[in-house]
């Protein structure tokens, strides 16, 4: 029945239904680390890892092996601080003295701590985070030197958020950047220290930290719902955008807002394509295939997350997530520079297509899209892009002819990025 409920929503879709089952076949040789079985804190370390995020595991144990194991104890470590940090039953006061110092603990070979974590997995990596510093300190020198420095850092940017609440865009900003934005720069050191790729992509931060933004703001729309029922609720939409559309963001769920909360989920999904040139400024920099696979699959992801929400209602009452044929196509095709272009090129046309003229973010969206495809990276992409919307605004320019109409019937049963292809003359 899973399997069917899987295939269901690719079932006009062939290639999506060919990486599904591509990755199926082939999802235990993708994951399968050499391990010896006497290693047990090495073999705790991968195996709670795909505990506790299946679709990071693939890309992390897909690596250069040079870098494979400094990646996963950085994403534990990560992983174990924010534990701590989402945990709403530990006191405020407890995570300001706990965070700052976390990245002491695994000069401790011995530290653990019991009961903290909503999920399983997140408890058992606390309760034996002595096996993750046992394998911390194997790795060189300046691993360990950039893994407690985000961390430290990150925790300090977790403390200054338990006090502060998102207000401003720059707020917004600086709070992703805390997050997601370090990650980045810690990513983009290790590919550096690793000798895999040139020093001198350390150098400028900046654009790894504008693909942890897009990656961290695309989460960030999507968990609107999941977000806002929490108790107390999470918010990390910034007022600056909300506050222009409502006075409470918590009335963004009740149905008679629908047309004030879909203009500002618009809102927010024109703010997150302003870093989309970034992203692929920093993709075009990498060369290493297996840190190029792993950067790129997650952009993908999250491009197609926002085409997924944007103008969505459902956004408002649900988590709206993307097909897993979608997913699996993407872990298939993210390959290079080329791929990537496409996928993106995609699902940037297919939030041009979604969004209605008379939306009060229509003019900031295409401004995001257009900045993208002024990129030189999506160059090549342009003139597919512009035939494609050139056609669709044609059509859908004469209602009474049931232009409109149609396009809304074949985007719900074989999505719009078939359509847009299909009006390409491109075969995807």
């Amino acid at each position: 029945m899973s399997v069917v409920k899987e295939l269901m929503p690719s079932i006009l879709r062939p290639n999506e239904i060919k990486a599904i089952w591509h990755v199926k076949k082939n999802y235990k040789k993708m994951t399968k680390v050499d391990i010896p079985e006497h290693d047990r804190n090495l073999l705790f370390c991968y195996n709670i890892l795909t505990e506790v995020s299946r679709s990071f595991a693939a890309v992390i144990i897909c690596l250069n092996e040079e870098l494979r194991d400094a990646v996963c104890i950085f994403y534990l470590v990560l992983r174990a601080l924010d534990t701590i940090e989402d945990d709403m039953s530990i006191e405020v006061p407890v995570k300001l003295r706990e965070l700052p110092i976390f990245h002491t603990r695994l000069d401790d070979k011995a530290w653990s701590i019991d009961g903290i974590g909503v999920k399983e997995a997140e408890k058992l990596l606390l309760q034996e985070y002595f096996r993750v510093s046992e394998v911390f300190h194997r790795l060189k020198p300046a691993y360990q030197d950039i893994i407690k420095d985000i961390c430290h850092k990150m925790a300090l940017g977790m403390c200054h958020y338990l006090q502060n609440i998102v207000v401003s865009v720059q707020d917004y900003n600086l709070y992703c950047h805390f997050v997601a934005g370090l990650v980045g720069h810690g990513l983009t050191r290790l590919w550096a220290a690793s000798g895999l790729e040139s020093p001198r992509i350390a150098d400028n931060l900046s654009t790894s930290n504008e693909m942890g933004l897009f990656l961290q703001k695309c989460n960030i729309i999507r968990d609107y719902y999941e977000d806002i029922c929490e108790s107390p609720p999470r918010i990390f939409w910034p007022k600056d955008i909300w506050g222009q559309y409502t006075d409470q963001i918590q009335d963004f769920k009740e149905p008679e807002n629908l047309e004030q909360a879909l203009d500002c989920l618009n809102a927010m999904v024109a703010d997150a394509l302003t870093h989309v040139p970034s992203c692929l400024e920093y993709m075009s920099h990498l060369t290493e295939p297996s840190i190029f696979l792993f950067c790129a699959i997650p952009q993908a992801m999250a491009v197609a997350t926002l085409a997924a929400v944007a103008n969505n209602p459902r956004v408002f009452n649900s988590v709206v997530k993307i097909r897993k044929g979608l997913a699996c196509r993407i872990i298939t095709e993210a390959r290079d520079m080329e791929a990537l272009v496409g996928l993106f090129d995609t699902h940037l046309q297919e939030i041009a297509t979604k969004i209605p003229r008379r939306s009060a973010a229509y003019s900031a969206v295409m401004a995001g899209i257009n900045n993208a495809y002024a990129s030189k990276h999506m160059q090549g992409a342009r003139a597919v892009g512009e035939r494609q919307s050139l056609l669709r605004r044609l059509i859908t320019s004469f209602p009474a002819l049931g232009g409109d109409l149609m396009y809304k019937v074949v985007d719900t049963l074989n999505g719009s990025a078939s359509v847009n292809s299909a009006a390409a003359g491109d075969d995807q």
